[in-house]
């Protein structure tokens, strides 16, 4: 790799260059305890002065090479701190920790924050997936939006297990309508994660609204002919009759009372509900009260 090179050749200037920095350091003493000896024969006058120049100016040249050395050895760091740059440069690092479910960029090509416009160039290297912050996004149409409420109890069912209730609760509705499907999106967290539930799941969503409570003087419940639930899974709903049409409502049960089911949530007291034909009902179908 071209970046690696240009580090690794900086690293080796700058180790090059001090190790010859020693070098000249131990001429450099060498040179000093020359000059000094040639000093004091000098004042003995056994030397002429022309040789304590030669030793003088052999510990000054030293000296500056000294200097030019330490300097290399600077301007070597900085190259090698630049070259270090452009190495982490070449790291990609996750803004968190997840799994990488998708490589988006092969060898070769480009990748930019902004699309380019050519084939060769992404805006990204990698999808990963936070595994601990799965959550459900829910389309709920717009004329039932105003009964979703944060922290009202949902249970999901993954279409890859038809037969596993998961608890959840909302987490926030998305302040937003698309305006083509009429929905609001809604987040759905779940209660507890589990390994089996993974990204892009299909999987199907059961709000439930407030809990009815009995009376303090015993009064009747909300009760239900057993004609009227339908079972999907293990999620018990009905088919509400409402201004010419039916709504599907998931209800929570309660105790079973000979041919009709105690309703604890999910069905208000007087609501009419349908007991027949329930296998070819549809959420939102028009309806016709038969007397």
């Amino acid at each position: 790799m071209r970046t690696r090179a240009r580090l690794t050749s900086a690293v080796a200037d700058r180790d090059a260059t001090a190790a010859a920095l020693g070098d000249l350091r131990v001429n450099l003493a060498n040179a000093e305890r020359e000059r000094r000896r040639r000093e004091e024969l000098v004042k003995k006058r056994a030397i002429s002065e022309q040789e304590f120049d030669q030793a003088r100016t052999s510990e000054d040249s030293l000296r500056a090479r000294i200097n030019l050395a330490e300097v290399q050895v600077r301007a070597s760091e900085a190259r090698i701190r630049v070259a270090q740059q452009d190495l982490d440069n070449c790291t990609v690092r996750a803004p968190f920790a997840g799994v990488v479910v998708s490589k988006d960029a092969q060898v070769g090509e480009m990748v930019s924050p902004v699309s380019a416009g050519g084939g060769f160039t992404r805006t990204g290297i990698a999808t990963i997936v936070d595994m601990d912050s799965l959550e459900i996004e829910v389309d709920v149409n717009e004329s039932y939006i105003a009964r979703v409420k944060p922290g009202q109890p949902v249970t999901a069912v993954l279409d890859a297990y038809a037969d596993w209730p998961i608890p959840a609760k909302v987490r926030t509705v998305i302040p937003t309508a698309d305006r083509q499907k009429a929905t609001v999106k809604v987040r759905v967290a779940f209660d507890r994660l589990d390994p089996r539930i993974l990204p892009d799941m299909g999987v199907k969503a059961t709000f439930f609204g407030e809990e009815t409570t009995a009376p303090a003087d015993g009064g009747a419940r909300v009760l239900v002919p057993r004609a009227a639930l339908r079972m999907e899974g293990d999620s018990p709903a009905v088919f509400v009759y409402h201004d010419g049409r039916v709504e599907r409502r998931a209800v929570r049960l309660g105790q079973a009372r000979g041919d009709e089911h105690e309703v604890m949530a999910g069905l208000a007291d007087g609501e009419q509900v349908v007991t027949t034909g329930l296998g070819e009902l549809r959420d939102g179908q028009r309806a016709q009260l038969k007397r």
